[in-house]
């Protein structure tokens, strides 16, 4: 099944799709927002436009039947700036057939070609959570952009291109600021002007995340250093290596080798998803271990300090101190 969505600003889209599919459109401060027929499927959209020319679109639903909307008109589309956090969708330009899938944690930058419009296939009985930036670029440049003089140069030029020239895309898995901005968008509570203000700044706070990542991956050195949601898989593997063999000491280095990222992902990863360096995390570790063997074995200090990797008897004693306020042998089992 299809619809086809004669319209260009967010405000019209929504309009279009409310009123092909004869369903109510509510409005409260600029946001708008329908819910699917219930012969399609379940969910709503939602949408939101603003002066400066960006907006957004939001696709909180699930279709019963494969189910795509057309984005046709004779003029030229919105930059899309599209990001999947549940479930899967196919984008393809309008008549070029080649679709291709923006997974979970995925995202896509599209510019379609003069009046060539996109398509979105949502599949059947797939929940799905899709945010779509939309940028106007003939009105969005018309902010104090400084002519996008210091984006990388294809960048630049896809900024200035509100002529929609040439085809753009760029796919990749968004990194963890993206995802964290992704959700407080979704967690908002706010309502009226507080809302409207707030979506802005989160979908401007977004575009300036995208870009980053976009320059991040395009590196000379073809090392990125933001962290992707599909990095913090391997911080979780260089985590696991830690726990499970705690008996030695690993480099940051060779860990980083193991899982198949680089020192200084691995170190952001490890700060942002425990709160502390590889490091720290090994040594936290390590005495955790430390004090639950004390309590419950009957092995001697020394058997213990050994049993975690660490060659030092002194050096364990202080670190222990500093951790639990107290020294080990207070901790062991009376012999």
């Amino acid at each position: 099944m299809r619809i086809s969505v004669k319209a260009i600003p967010v405000h019209e889209v929504m309009n279009d799709l409310a009123n092909q599919w004869q369903v109510p459109l509510v409005e409260n401060c600029g946001e708008m927002s329908l819910e699917l027929p219930e012969d399609l499927g379940k969910g709503r959209i939602k949408g939101m436009g603003f002066e400066s020319g960006i907006g957004i679109i939001n696709y909180e639903c699930k279709f019963h039947s494969d189910y795509e909307i057309l984005f046709s008109v004779k003029q030229n589309h919105p930059l899309k700036f599209i990001f999947s956090s549940v479930g899967s969708v196919n984008h393809a330009f309008e008549g070029d057939g080649v679709l291709r899938e923006i997974k979970t944690y995925q995202n896509v930058v599209v510019s379609s070609s003069g009046t060539k419009g996109h398509l979105l296939q949502f599949k059947a009985g797939e929940k799905n959570n899709i945010l779509s930036i939309e940028i106007v670029r003939s009105v969005f440049s018309k902010r104090k952009n400084h002519d996008f003089s210091d984006l990388d140069p294809v960048l630049g030029a896809l900024f200035r291109d509100a002529a929609a020239v040439k085809n753009f895309v760029y796919q990749g898995n968004y990194c963890i600021k993206a995802a964290d901005i992704v959700d407080e968008i979704y967690r908002n509570n706010y309502e009226g002007m507080l809302r409207s203000v707030f979506m802005e700044g989160k979908i401007l706070e977004m575009l300036v995340t995208q870009i980053r990542q976009y320059q991040d991956d395009h590196r000379e050195d073809e090392m990125p250093q933001m962290i992707r949601t599909s990095d913090m898989e391997k911080v979780k593997m260089a985590a696991e290596l830690i726990n499970v063999q705690m008996d030695k000491n690993f480099s940051v280095e060779h860990l980083a080798n193991e899982v198949g990222t680089n020192v200084n992902k691995l170190q952001e990863g490890f700060k942002q998803l425990y709160g502390l360096t590889v490091n720290k995390y090994a040594q936290e570790v390590k005495l955790k271990a430390a004090r639950e063997l004390l309590i419950s074995s009957e092995l001697s200090v020394a058997e213990v300090v050994t049993s975690i990797g660490l060659n030092h008897a002194s050096y364990f004693s202080r670190i222990f101190r500093e951790k639990y306020g107290m020294n080990p042998g207070f901790f062991q089992k009376p012999g």
